[in-house]
């Protein structure tokens, strides 16, 4: 049947929006359970993972992500860079540093098939603070 203007406006039936329209009318029960959560991506497993390996100490400054393919694989390279401040966090980061190459992670859906560190940038003094560049190259599992 093919909708038009009368028709709708005959319908016995009252349409639902999915935005709010100011009356007040509370939303079903089960309306409100089906709230909207965004789906985690990769990137987001990656930088939970990472930031987990470091002991909450760090904060995330950068991540780059770009596809990587040979002929009998495929994947994502990632690139993330870390601040861990203040001389209790640089400890973290230091452990951080020796763990990462051993760390078996756990990304559904992926092996982590190399994870190195590519840049270390520690300052000393009265506000110690260590920048690490990890990059992970995750491959897609079949």
């Amino acid at each position: 049947m093919l909708f038009n203007d009368t028709n709708l406006a005959d319908a016995p039936y009252e349409l639902e929006s999915k935005s709010a329209d100011g009356s007040g009318a509370q939303p079903s029960p089960r309306s409100q359970a089906r709230r909207y959560r965004p789906r985690r991506s990769t990137s987001d497993r990656v930088q939970e993972a990472l930031l987990m390996l470091a002991k909450g100490r760090a904060k995330l400054l950068s991540h780059e992500e770009r596809a990587w393919a040979s002929i009998t694989f495929s994947g994502t390279r990632h690139e993330v860079m870390l601040d861990f401040p203040g001389a209790e966090a640089v400890l973290a980061g230091e452990d951080f540093i020796a763990h990462l190459p051993d760390h078996e992670f756990t990304i559904p859906g992926h092996l982590v098939a190399d994870a190195t560190i590519s840049a270390v940038d520690h300052r000393f003094g009265a506000e110690e603070r260590m920048v690490v560049t990890a990059v992970l190259l995750l491959l897609e599992e079949r």
